[in-house]
């Protein structure tokens, strides 16, 4: 098996020798040996001209929702480089002065399967602003990590388009990065000139860890491919006033406030599980300490969430059990977070990170986890057609 990186390095490098090249990475960007882009490409001869970074910068440091200005990073000095993560929205694409001196960009940057994972979004920005300039881009492809096959979710309505929902997937969507590019030029109609180099020898039903790529950490907040594969529900955490575990050693698996009670919690995420049928995790309670971020420097009453069964697990399904049980844990003091999310007061946080408002209207209606799930699968089945249209495995 070859990644996208690996068979352009191997087979690409001689035809674009002398060329202007760009290149948007991050630390994920390495072949089997941790070898970085940026390093293979000068080993061929191919020195860069530009670096973009997306979000949480070139070398993945920044925290969540902190800008990086441009020339950050120094992971290859006296290279240009260009945040695609700033402090204002409009830093989110990049300035077509920098892509139009550019014979080609090339993209490499590990996906983890969820629709709020920015990447991709930025992916699609950078074929908006390319195909202003026309510029090609080259995808590198790489395994969706937490597999290609399983799907989970809601598309986006209109006016809950943002960072986190920038273009109409489900949450859940199983595709990788070169088959979302095929799918914002062919669906959402981005006219990039857009070629991609696509990996070989990938089972799309299995598991990165399940290849001989490596897991290399994309963000932060993103540590092992275990918390990747509980991402596409947890994350809704950050729509509320809960601390998701930033802070701690296992972000997106703890998950309290001061004023909840372990135990109590614990059984009633137990409960919600058990009604809604949902499979492969268990509840554990806990007290964590965040060190940041939100409740920083309060013990916290909560839930470590453990994964049993990968395969049977649905993420999403289980952000929406944890989120149901933590409002009648103390729907007092319970409450969405209305502060500015990815640079978007209106819609609140949890109806952009949900692409409409059905799921925090469910949930304040009694609406249950399965319901909401089993009501969307109209849609899903709907969008799929024009899924496969852009699979390449």
């Amino acid at each position: 098996m070859r990644s996208g990186l690996e068979v352009f390095v191997e087979e690409y490098a001689e035809k674009y020798r002398g060329a202007r090249i760009g290149l948007c990475c991050n630390p994920t960007a390495v072949d089997r040996t941790y070898i970085h882009a940026i390093d293979l490409l000068q080993s061929k001869g191919l020195p860069l001209k530009r670096l973009f970074g997306p979000e949480h910068g070139i070398s993945a440091t920044a925290q969540d929702m902190i800008g990086v200005t441009d020339g950050d990073g120094g992971v290859a000095p006296g290279v240009e480089t260009v945040s695609l993560y700033g402090d204002t929205v409009e830093s989110l694409r990049p300035p077509a002065s920098a892509l139009a001196d550019l014979d080609l960009l090339l993209f490499d940057v590990q996906d983890i399967g969820s629709r709020y994972y920015t990447f991709q979004a930025t992916l699609g920005y950078l074929m908006e602003v390319a195909a202003t300039t026309g510029t090609p881009v080259v995808v590198l492809d790489r395994p969706n990590p937490i597999n290609g096959v399983a799907m989970e979710g809601n598309l986006v309505r209109k006016g809950y388009e943002s960072f986190v929902s920038a273009y109409n997937l489900p949450n859940r969507h199983g595709m990788t990065m070169g088959e979302l590019a095929a799918y914002f030029r062919r669906v959402v109609g981005i006219q990039a000139n857009v070629e991609i180099i696509r990996c070989e020898g990938w089972d799309r039903a299995t598991w990165l860890d399940q290849t001989p790529l490596p897991w290399v950490i994309p963000s932060p907040n993103m540590p092992t491919l275990e918390t990747a594969a509980i991402y596409p529900g947890m994350c809704l955490i950050e729509g509320t006033n809960l601390s998701e575990g930033r802070g701690t050693t296992r972000p997106f698996h703890f998950v309290g406030a001061p004023w909840l009670r372990p135990g109590r919690f614990a059984e009633l995420c137990r409960k919600g599980a058990f009604d809604a049928g949902l499979e492969g995790v268990a509840f554990r309670p806990i007290e964590f300490f965040p060190q940041f971020q939100k409740h920083a420097k309060k013990t916290c009453g909560g839930v470590e969430i453990h994964v049993t069964d990968r395969d049977a697990m649905e993420p999403l399904l289980l952000g929406l059990v944890v989120l149901e049980a933590a409002r009648r844990a103390d729907p007092e003091r319970f409450a969405w977070r209305t502060e500015i999310y990815e640079f978007v007061k209106e819609p609140i946080a949890i109806d952009l990170l949900c692409g409409s408002a059905e799921a925090r209207l469910g949930i304040e209606a009694g609406v249950s986890p399965r319901e909401l799930v089993n009501g969307w699968l109209p849609e899903l089945e709907e969008w799929k057609p024009l899924r496969e249209a852009c699979l390449l495995y």
